[in-house]
């Protein structure tokens, strides 16, 4: 079993794909050489997120 590394095992997150969108970021991921769990966290990243007055 792969172990995980602690700093990342923060929030466990599963999400449902349609078989298109799985197959897109299969072949992404098969292009670039890189694992679905870093490519999903570079896009959440690039988020833009709109703070409000009162967020902490």
């Amino acid at each position: 079993m792969e172990s995980v590394n602690k700093k990342w095992a923060i929030k466990r997150l599963t999400i449902n794909l349609t078989s298109s969108e799985a197959e897109r970021l299969e072949k992404y991921c098969s292009i670039t050489g890189r694992p679905a769990t870093d490519i999903i966290r570079e896009l959440i990243r690039s988020l833009t997120v709109e703070s409000t007055p009162n967020a902490n």
